[in-house]
């Protein structure tokens, strides 16, 4: 039997699952592989340790480098732009197939494709959080007092960015960060840094979503963050099926009712092309 041959059948499979059910998806960083951001664990990706929460409040020069990173990767990562997966969910949900979207991502380009119930677990990169008072801010604005402030800070023509929109950088010691014009305390991306919790509202969300949902489709995610498998382990014990597509293995491989070693934005067209009534 061809590769191809298997490949089809695997998502001929995924459709007869997934027909005539309410569908809860759950998405991470492979899903974007495809807009032009990259994945932290997926195939070919380096090796990289995001700052964590606590190396951010606790060290000033740590702050420096991560925003003056942020500062550049920001920019390639707002130009990216929605791909067929992403275009593919929202079809889905319009059409009634989809109850909703739970990404891991901070892309924004699930709700910039159209869909319109987005659970974003881990954050925003669009927006700004003062670590003080809790005043947010829009990204851009906060982007343009940073060029401001860092005029000496051009913009290399080749940025390597990961999946929160960091960039490396090699001397940010002068980086000038702005402060939270309301109560001048410091200003933070809202999204969630590792060693962080996940804000408990959000996760009541996205638990509410799988909760209400008659199958779970997991897609681009290797599921080693602790928010994601508890949401896969939610729909294991509810016995509903359980979707998961992805290039490698994951942690919720065992858990699944199928797994489609396959890249996502091929396969949620297949599934749209085919659920869409």
């Amino acid at each position: 039997m061809s590769t191809a041959t298997r490949a089809d059948e695997a998502i001929d499979s995924a459709i007869d699952i997934l027909a005539d059910r309410s569908v809860a998806v759950l998405t991470g960083a492979g899903v974007s592989t495809d807009s032009g951001i990259p994945d932290y664990r997926g195939e070919g990706a380096p090796r990289r340790t995001p700052m964590s929460f606590a190396q951010f409040l606790g060290d000033p020069r740590s702050r420096k480098r991560y925003w003056a990173g942020s500062h550049l990767g920001y920019s390639r990562f707002r130009a990216a732009v929605p791909n067929t997966g992403h275009l593919a969910l929202a079809r889905m949900e319009v059409a009634g197939v989809v109850r909703g979207v739970v990404t891991q991502n901070v892309d924004g380009l699930h709700s910039r494709a159209g869909s319109r119930r987005v659970v974003p677990l881990h954050g925003a990169m669009d927006r700004v959080v003062c670590l003080t008072c809790g005043q947010m801010f829009a990204r851009d604005d906060i982007e343009r007092q940073i060029e401001a402030l860092n005029p000496w800070l051009a913009l290399p023509e080749a940025v390597n960015i990961a999946p929160d929109g960091d960039a490396e950088v090699a001397d940010a010691d002068s980086f000038v960060i702005p402060a939270c014009s309301v109560c001048g305390g410091p200003l933070k991306p809202d999204v969630v840094f590792f060693g962080e919790f996940v804000p408990p509202l959000r996760f009541e969300a996205a638990r509410e979503l799988v909760d209400t949902a008659d199958a779970l489709l997991v897609a681009g995610s290797s599921l080693a963050v602790n928010s994601g498998i508890r949401l896969v382990e939610q729909a294991r014990r509810r016995r509903l099926p359980i979707v998961v597509i992805n290039r490698g293995d994951t942690k919720g491989d065992g858990r699944a009712t199928l797994k489609l070693d396959a890249g996502t934005s091929e396969t949620l067209l297949a599934l749209a092309d085919a659920l869409i009534r």
